[in-house]
């Protein structure tokens, strides 16, 4: 690959241990970021308040460090990350962008529970219910919304290709405050990567949305930087339903997997088994021979 980057990053969420999906995505990250140049942040999710716990945290480093998977800035143990690196410490910076939003109109509030949601679109994918309301942005148990339409976006390959896409359906108006007050996800990724600088993105194919999502995001914020980033989007594991792997649907985890006496090259191995490889992986490097990246 003639691509050079300057930084990309492993962004897990601590809100469940690691499984055979999150390996992949790491080493696949680690693998480009070794032929491109790019130094690899460890920067860990940490927003989702109700979910992320110290238990989970750990299991990152113990699983990174398990399966030899590198990373050169960031935390090196949760002390760190809790003194340091933790998404609260950049509450400022997602505020700002928030109140940006909030001065350009460019948000609006939604009162609606999923619930009430599903009872007028069965699919989940929000029907514009407060779009033109007028509710108080600082009504109470309100979430905020960003107001979308069907710009083309376009996104950058590490293949050096240009996509042109628009916003899914599933993430019209997609939230951008959630209704305790914190930054949501498509927010603070936007707003971390641009922090740090990063030019590379390594994600699964069922992230595509979140890149288009943050694409809209950064046009409505005016951060041509984020236009620059290029992105990989690596298939994904599925289990014996075709499914993807996932932690709320309690799929193996790694820290299950090691204490059933796994190594790390047979860890690899039952990857390369899910996704049909030809070629014998033990390791993050042979995988990506397998899967022609290298």
């Amino acid at each position: 690959m003639d691509l050079q980057f300057k930084r990309t990053r492993i962004a897990p969420t601590p809100s469940g241990f690691l499984h055979l999906g999150n390996v992949l995505s790491f080493a696949l990250t680690a693998v480009l970021a070794r032929q491109t140049g790019a130094q690899i942040l460890l920067r860990i999710d940490d927003m989702d308040r109700e979910r992320a716990s110290r238990e989970y945290v750990e299991d990152i480093f113990d699983t990174l460090h398990f399966m030899e998977i590198p990373w050169d800035e960031g935390p090196r143990n949760y002390a760190e990350f809790e003194k340091e690196f933790s998404q609260l410490h950049r509450l400022p910076l997602y505020e700002k962008a928030l109140l940006q939003l909030r001065e350009q109109g460019s948000v609006f509030a939604c009162t609606c529970s999923r619930t009430q949601i599903l009872a007028l679109s069965p699919d989940g994918v929000y029907p514009g219910t407060c779009r033109n309301k007028g509710i108080p942005l600082d009504t109470k148990d309100a979430c905020w919304r960003l107001r979308t339409d069907n710009r083309e976006l376009r996104v950058k390959t590490v293949d050096q290709a240009i996509i042109s896409d628009i916003l899914p359906d599933s993430l019209k108006d997609f939230i951008v405050r959630k209704k305790d007050g914190f930054p949501a996800y498509q927010l603070t990724s936007l707003a971390d990567d641009l922090y740090w600088n990063v030019d590379l993105v390594v994600r699964g194919e069922d992230l595509w949305p979140s890149t288009l999502a943050q694409q809209y995001l950064a046009t409505v914020l005016n951060r041509p930087v984020f236009s620059g980033i290029r992105f990989f989007h690596h298939p994904l594991l599925t289990g014996k339903d075709g499914l993807k792997f996932s932690k709320s649907a309690g799929a193996t985890s790694i820290q299950f997997l090691r204490k059933e006496g796994k190594k790390p090259a047979d860890i690899y191995a039952m990857i390369a088994g899910m996704m049909s490889l030809a070629e014998p992986v033990r390791d993050r490097q042979s995988l990506a021979r397998a899967l022609r990246m290298i």
